[in-house]
């Protein structure tokens, strides 16, 4: 068991290290999304997916970790929980001391992670909402609008601004 639990605390450590690059990452992306920096942005993104990557294999590993736990405690593997694991550990200070800090870690990470998330979220958001003004901003350039324009008959000719031309001698 003892084997279990180091294996359990480095995936832990090792999620933790994977979700802090991730943090820095965000920080990275936080600029270049203010700078409108696309070339930068796109190889971030590869980076995260490399390390979500990683993360992936990590939760896989432990959950497997877990299961082989969960059979040596007798208990069911979807049951067993790192909160599980450290009531659990209630005759075994050191472990559970050990499983409580590493947790607590991790999710000061996480929340900072999505505090990041949240961040570059709206950020995003800003510059699409942007985007699509200056889109119809430009749409509204090219289309000029109908004037009063009117013939020597008093009929209407629904002409554009600017095709017919301004008369002057009106």
């Amino acid at each position: 068991m003892a084997s279990l639990m180091d294996d359990l605390l480095d995936v832990l450590e090792s999620e933790e290290k994977e979700y802090c690059s991730l943090i820095e990452l965000s920080k990275l992306k936080r600029q270049v999304i203010i700078e409108a920096d696309i070339e930068n942005l796109e190889k971030i993104t590869d980076q995260e997916q490399l390390i979500a990557d990683m993360l992936h294999n990590l939760e896989l590993r432990r959950s497997s970790v877990l299961s082989d736990m969960a059979v040596v405690l007798g208990k069911e593997a979807e049951e067993l929980t790192i909160e599980k694991m450290i009531g659990i550990l209630d005759k075994q200070p050191k472990e559970q001391k050990r499983l409580m800090k590493c947790r607590e870690k991790l999710h000061a990470t996480l929340d900072e992670m999505k505090k990041c998330n949240h961040q570059n979220q709206v950020l995003l958001q800003q510059a699409l909402e942007m985007v699509e003004f200056d889109l119809t901003l430009f749409r509204s350039l090219r289309q000029a609008p109908e004037t009063a324009n009117y013939n020597k008959n008093a009929c209407n000719t629904g002409a554009l601004l600017g095709s017919a031309g301004f008369d002057a001698k009106q």
